[in-house]
């Protein structure tokens, strides 16, 4: 039996560590900050100043706890300065009950959260720093950024915590969020985006609106796509409970033509809003399909 204190760590496998460490995942819009990490600013000079205070988190160096707040408060406190506080990735990982879904070896949210675990680690390998959202109908947690390495561990031991239970409402934790970071960065999105359409694209809108730059890593299940089920099949709503019985191949056309219609509107929207959009499909192996996205964002530049 594995070691419940390090079984987290099962997210990165030494074999996608030691290749990720040679792989770069540079913003291509300009964010907030100074040069920390790999990105540009539109800024010019270098500041340590005092930014903020935020409440203390597990991996935090106790040096930057403020006493004088804590004896007024009685609680921790850190201070952040600019240079930690201009460049942040948010990881939003969608804990919705429809990601428990798998017709092989892996279910959707296993395999999200292997995608989410090896973009903190690669983030926080070039120097920039990442916190992570996971949400259903609503916001269940959000851990802030961190540039700190014992940031990942705290990140890692959330992913692995964390389980799919409740419906779906991306676009209201979208619409949250983006409300809630005051400065432009990065936000990386890993979903099924099997959620109400308009709801969806409104908060993606939402997100670039702020002026964030937006990657999306849509997990999909093959029988998803291809819905190659069995004759005389029965469905239930993994979110609802709602249970149907059909026959697979009378309603197989239709159910494509729609998912196909549905998948192909949210990459038109992401196009028009600069959005980089991507599928991946939980046969395939993850830290190829990353690989090879980085890969290609690379050359593009």
């Amino acid at each position: 039996m594995p070691d419940q204190r390090t079984d987290y760590l099962r997210f990165l496998q030494p074999d996608t560590v030691s290749r990720l460490r040679s792989l770069e995942l540079r913003a291509r819009l300009v964010v907030e900050g100074f040069i920390i990490g790999l990105h540009r600013s539109p800024y010019h000079g270098f500041s340590v100043e005092f930014a903020e205070h935020r409440q203390y988190m597990p991996g935090d160096s106790i040096k930057n706890i403020d006493w004088k707040v804590f004896g007024k408060t009685d609680r921790y406190y850190v201070k952040e300065f600019e240079e930690e506080t201009n460049l942040k990735c948010y990881i939003l990982l969608d804990c919705s009950a429809s990601m428990r879904y798998s017709s092989g070896k892996i279910t959707k949210f296993d395999y999200a959260r292997q995608v989410a675990a090896s973009l903190a680690y690669l983030m926080l390998k070039q120097q920039d720093a990442v916190g992570l959202l996971t949400y259903d109908e609503k916001i269940r947690r959000y851990i802030p950024p961190r540039m700190a390495r014992p940031h990942l561990n705290v990140l890692l031991k959330e992913m692995d915590a964390a389980t799919p239970s409740e419906k779906t409402d991306s676009g209201s934790a979208f619409h949250e969020l983006a409300e809630r970071i005051k400065r432009r960065g990065l936000v990386i999105i890993i979903s099924d985006l099997l959620d109400d359409y308009e709801k969806l694209v409104s908060g993606m809108k939402h997100f670039r609106h702020k002026k964030h730059e937006v990657v999306i890593f849509r997990i999909l299940d093959p029988r998803e796509e291809d819905f190659n089920f069995p004759i005389e099949a029965r469905f239930k709503d993994m979110e609802t409970g709602e249970i149907i019985s059909t026959d697979p191949h009378q309603i197989k056309e239709a159910y494509r033509h729609q998912f196909s219609q549905f998948s192909e509107g949210l990459k038109t929207e992401a196009r028009r809003g600069l959005i980089d959009f991507n599928t991946f499909v939980t046969t395939d192996s993850y830290d190829k399909a990353l690989f090879a996205y980085l890969a290609r964002r690379a050359k593009l530049g």
